[in-house]
């Protein structure tokens, strides 16, 4: 393990873990075997971070978030306390001939959740599925298909219901032009070119 600003002494965290400066491993926290977690990053306390799974810098994994392998977190990622990326599509404890199931009867899948996005507590992604860039999944969503940049959406299935700008503010419409939407915290504006795509405004 690399250097870390901060580790629990209660923290699990496993010795082929790459954990860059500056992040914090709190209380009762599992980093697992082959883990990589960027720079600036939280783990909060109760947390679980599998085998494998990548983390980018500046992110922050609430407390008691389970992140299964083999998720991928991009740079700037929040995922709030209780949120669960599972890694089994079909999930089983045995084989159809009633023995148990090993590691060699199933293939893990993972949540890819790309820069900026961010999960609320207690919701629920079902791999295997993209997060986009800046997206906002609501508090206690259930994720079962992929989420667009930008996207904010909520529900068990969730559904975009709206857009986020960087702020994690909804974007309000142009009163000119119903393509066009504007962060109310930041100015910025961003144009939404068919139903699941919007882009940045230079």
């Amino acid at each position: 393990m690399s250097a870390v600003n901060f580790a629990h002494e209660t923290a699990d965290v496993a010795e082929s873990a790459t954990i860059a400066a500056g992040s914090k491993i709190w209380h009762y926290a599992q980093v697992r075997e082959g883990a990589v977690i960027g720079e600036n990053c939280v783990v909060g306390r109760g947390a679980y971070v599998g085998s494998g799974v990548v983390i980018g810098n500046n992110c922050k994994i609430q407390n008691y978030a389970l992140v299964y392998e083999p998720a991928t977190l991009g740079n700037g990622v929040f995922i709030g306390p209780a949120v669960v990326l599972t890694n089994d599509h079909f999930p089983r404890a045995i084989n159809a001939d009633g023995t148990p199931k090993s590691a060699d009867d199933w293939r893990p899948v993972g949540v890819d959740i790309r820069e900026g996005a961010s999960i609320g507590a207690s919701a629920t992604c079902v791999a295997p599925i993209v997060i986009g860039r800046w997206a906002l999944v609501g508090s206690g969503s259930v994720v079962v298909k992929d989420v667009p940049d930008f996207a904010l959406v909520v529900g068990s299935p969730a559904r975009r219901i709206g857009w986020v700008g960087k702020s994690g503010q909804p974007l309000i419409v142009d009163v000119d032009d119903d393509s066009l939407y504007i962060c109310p915290a930041t100015g910025e504006h961003y144009r939404q070119t068919d139903q699941h795509r919007l882009i940045e405004v230079e």
